[in-house]
């Protein structure tokens, strides 16, 4: 009976670095979906901006550069067929440590499309 009494000390310090890297991994998914969501929201916003603008691409790029404050943001205006494309890529970098840097940073991409209003 008295060699079984430092096992639950045992079992938990062998299995502590495992639950905290799945923990660590777990957070560090939620920012890459949170700036998802986030290049989602102002690729719409971009689209709609650009759809109500003159100038098409100038529009789309201050809406979405006022919208993301992401590394790497790019903005591709498309106009025709009476419809405005508009396609946003931003790099999300992974900083949460022992999880950051075993991936390298997450591209995220999202598209939205608006009709040309007059």
């Amino acid at each position: 009976m008295r060699r079984d009494r430092g096992q639950a000390t045992v079992e938990l310090a062998l299995s502590l670095p495992l639950v905290l890297a799945v923990l660590l991994g777990a957070v560090q998914v939620t920012i890459v979906v949170l700036a998802q969501l986030a290049v989602t929201h102002a690729a719409h916003e971009a689209a709609r901006a650009a759809a109500v603008a003159a100038d098409a691409a100038g529009a789309a790029q201050t809406a979405a550069r006022g919208a993301l404050t992401l590394p790497g943001l790019s903005v591709e205006t498309v106009t025709g067929d009476r419809r405005v494309r508009v396609r946003l890529s931003a790099t999300v970098p992974t900083d949460v440590p022992l999880v950051g840097a075993l991936m390298g940073d997450v591209q995220v991409h999202a598209t939205a499309s608006m009709p040309l209003e007059e």
